[in-house]
């Protein structure tokens, strides 16, 4: 049998890996976007002597792009396809990455910021929708999870590239090149995913949609092989002959409680507090003493750990399930969170502070990181997903944007101790809405999912 007869029958599980890996690199501007800024902020803040509440403006300008290139990017890819979104995204984040790195004032740094946003915030959208789109139901979960392993992994990258730039100077050089060097940095990976993203193949449920099922189908039998392609395709089918699938219908018929669940995750996996981590790692630290470098060293251990259990979750998510791995992340960043803040409360910190930083960090990667993105690109029909999967991506980053703003006004006014308390609380609230109205997609096919809704 020659090979490529052996991939019409079995697939090819090497060209799955290759598209997929390629799509996920989508999240590493992601993460690297979100990370960046970590590094430069507190050198911007003094740059442009900025009071708490722009220096959260400053931070989180990037999150109202990324707010309409969520609303945006699902009705495009809709429209053009996953694939030329994908490419246009990176483009706009290299223009934007030298625009963040040579603005004079605030408002040129904010406009800059806003358009790589907007790319971000797009390619948050279609990239775990394509990955969804392409893969087998058995291994679903653990190819889109690589879209969140793609996020940690620009985010350890990033924290390692600010460490380095600002060992290159003192506070006053960093103050003023320190921060454009490590904006200027995302021209690299937005290059990389835009030159790889032309040579992979559209979305065949996306093709299927525009009447192409030839196209579709060669796509299908080569990842999947020819007996797995023609059910898909018959799945695929059946799903668009249906009557057609209404926008409304997320919000009056029987898909509501899908947007419920899309949205309602998108909510609690942000108000835990994740990116007031993310984005304010070093001054965190700085805020209990720690000095500079060491602020920064400290800042790439959170990078490590949040990549070593999103390596866990990739493992357990078609094996354990979506649902137990967030009930279990939910209970552990419940206790982290109260125990981060009971540190500020007394003023223990040091090596404390540290462990259960690094805890919380470790329960959000394993679970409530990927497994939002998981979800968010599997529950809702193939007409209407890129538009439905917009809107909870959407209030991904409308929650992102209001954690990042608030933060820091948070943390001067009310303290950091409350602060981090509030972030348990949402996570114990966000665990009992886990507990009730989460459904299991574990195991099957998009079309099987959509069904469900309907039978419930």
């Amino acid at each position: 049998m020659s090979h490529e007869e052996m991939e019409n029958k079995s697939g090819s599980m090497a060209y799955l890996m290759l598209i997929t890996v390629v799509a996920a690199l989508g999240g590493l501007l992601f993460g690297y976007d979100t990370a960046v800024i970590s590094g430069a902020v507190g050198f911007l803040q003094k740059h442009f002597q900025l009071n708490a509440g722009l220096e959260g403006f400053a931070a989180s300008s990037a999150l109202i792009g990324c707010i309409f290139g969520a609303l945006f990017g699902g009705p495009l890819s809709d429209r053009y396809g996953r694939k030329s979104v994908m490419i246009s995204c990176a483009v706009l984040f290299a223009l934007s990455g030298v625009a963040s790195a040579l603005p004079h004032t605030l408002t040129q740094f904010v406009w800059a910021r806003f358009f790589g946003g907007f790319a971000i915030g797009a390619v948050s959208v279609v990239s775990p929708l394509y990955i969804a789109e392409i893969a087998p139901e058995k291994i679903r979960g653990t190819l889109v999870s690589l879209y969140q392993l793609a996020i940690v992994i620009g985010i350890l990258v990033v924290f390692f590239v600010n460490m380095l730039i600002q060992r290159l100077g003192n506070e006053a050089w960093n103050v003023a090149y320190g921060w454009r060097w490590m904006l200027g940095s995302l021209v690299f990976p937005s290059g990389l995913f835009g030159i790889l993203a032309i040579w992979i193949p559209e979305s065949p449920r996306w093709l299927m949609k525009m009447g192409r099922k030839e196209a579709a189908s060669q796509i299908l039998v080569r990842v999947g092989g020819q007996a797995n392609a023609s059910r898909e395709i018959r799945q695929i089918e059946d799903s668009l002959n249906q009557e057609e699938s209404s926008f409304l219908e997320l919000f009056t018929g029987g898909y509501k409680p899908a947007l419920v669940v899309g949205v309602v995750l998108a909510v609690i996996c942000q108000f835990s507090g994740i990116n007031a981590i993310m984005y304010y790692a070093p001054e965190i630290f700085r805020a209990i003493g720690v000095a500079r470098n060491a602020a920064f060293a400290e800042t790439v251990s959170v990078g490590l750990v949040n990549l070593i259990f999103t390596f866990v979750a990739i493992w357990l998510v078609d094996r354990a399930g979506r649902k137990a791995l967030l009930v279990v992340g939910s209970i552990v960043q419940v206790i982290a969170l109260t125990a981060v803040g009971l540190m500020y409360a007394t003023h223990a910190g040091g090596l404390w502070l540290l462990i259960f930083v690094l805890l919380f960090i470790a329960a959000f990667a394993s679970a409530m990181g990927p497994i939002p993105w998981i979800i968010i690109s599997e529950i809702f029909p193939t007409k209407i997903r890129g538009r439905a999967m917009a809107i909870a991506v959407l209030v991904i980053w409308v929650a992102d944007y209001i954690v990042s703003q608030t933060f820091p006004m948070l943390a001067k006014g009310i303290g950091d101790a409350k602060t981090f308390w509030i972030y348990a609380i949402c996570s114990f609230l966000g665990l009992l809405f886990i507990l009730f109205k989460v459904p299991e997609t574990k195991g099957k096919t998009l079309e099987e999912i959509e069904r469900s809704w309907i039978g419930k």
